[in-house]
């Protein structure tokens, strides 16, 4: 049976990644200026094995963050209760810092989507995931963050803005945000806005945890720029600039540098947590 004794009860302000099963020797070994690692909670869920293992050998380490996947936290059915549950079981033996999902959905009926979609920033959406989060934070007994997600696309029918919406749930809920530049930098560059605007309008103290990570280029059918999220290539420049205005405004936070396709050999995933290092020593001096 795992220690359910929590080792660490909150994210330093420092740099995490995204943890992969490659890499534990080399992050036992030297984990460089990471000093927090986070999970994607689906991973987790099983009843032993080396997974389960390793975690509780680097829980002993490190601070855990779990993201999850898989909640639909915007889906228009109720919440799957058996994931649910299997959610709480997996806190109540990791006991991790934090907890996040994402602002999206990804079911329908018994139908489970490998995508995280995007919804209308509607009264009628801000009640459902106002109860559905209210939820989870009762079956679980902690606060969540709430990712803002990427967007290729903005509904019509959307009476809020994003920022508006983000900070309306988190008064409703008490929930915290996990803001991701990436994603904020992918989703104005698609629909044509500026991300330092989007930045000064976030409700940046409800902040827990920052996310970085890649994305990929291609262009629209009218040869429009169209940026993916793709959690699968280093850091651009303009994203690591986007996290020096953020941080100016913000003041250290939890920085994640996140890498979940064609991941990397230690010492690059290393080299992008020192980047994070030097952004946010900046703002401590």
């Amino acid at each position: 049976m795992l220690d359910a004794t929590p080792k660490h009860d909150r994210l330093p302000s420092a740099p995490g990644v995204g943890y992969k099963p490659q890499h534990f020797t080399e992050i036992m070994a030297d984990p460089g200026p990471v000093q927090w690692l986070e999970v994607h909670a689906e991973n987790y869920m099983g009843d032993g094995g080396r997974p389960l293992a390793q975690m509780r050998a680097l829980s002993e380490r490190f601070a855990i963050s779990v993201h999850g996947v898989g909640l639909s936290i915007g889906g228009a059915d109720p919440l799957d209760r058996d994931h649910l549950a299997r959610l709480k079981k997996l806190m109540g033996w990791l006991q991790p810092a934090s907890f996040s999902e994402h602002l999206a959905w990804s079911t329908h009926g018994a139908e489970f989507l490998n995508d995280l979609l995007p919804l209308p920033y509607t009264n009628d959406t801000l009640s459902r995931i106002t109860a559905h989060i209210d939820q989870v934070q009762d079956v679980l007994g902690r606060r969540m963050l709430l990712e803002n997600p990427s967007s290729y696309l903005a509904f019509a029918e959307s009476t809020w803005s994003e920022t508006d919406f983000l900070a309306e749930l988190s008064r409703r809920t008490g929930c915290g945000l996990l803001l991701d530049v990436n994603n904020v930098f992918v989703s104005a560059t698609n629909l044509g806005y500026a991300p330092q605007a989007y930045i000064d309008a976030y409700p940046l103290d409800k902040v827990g945890e920052i996310h970085l990570g890649g994305h990929d280029e291609d262009q629209d059918d009218h040869g429009a720029p169209l940026l993916i999220d793709s959690h699968g290539a280093a850091i651009v420049d303009p994203v690591w600039a986007l996290l020096d205005y953020t941080l100016q405004r913000s003041g250290p936070r939890p920085t994640l540098v996140e890498w979940d396709t064609d991941v990397p050999d230690w010492p690059v995933l290393a080299a992008e947590a020192s980047r994070a290092a030097t952004a946010l020593s900046r703002r401590v001096a």
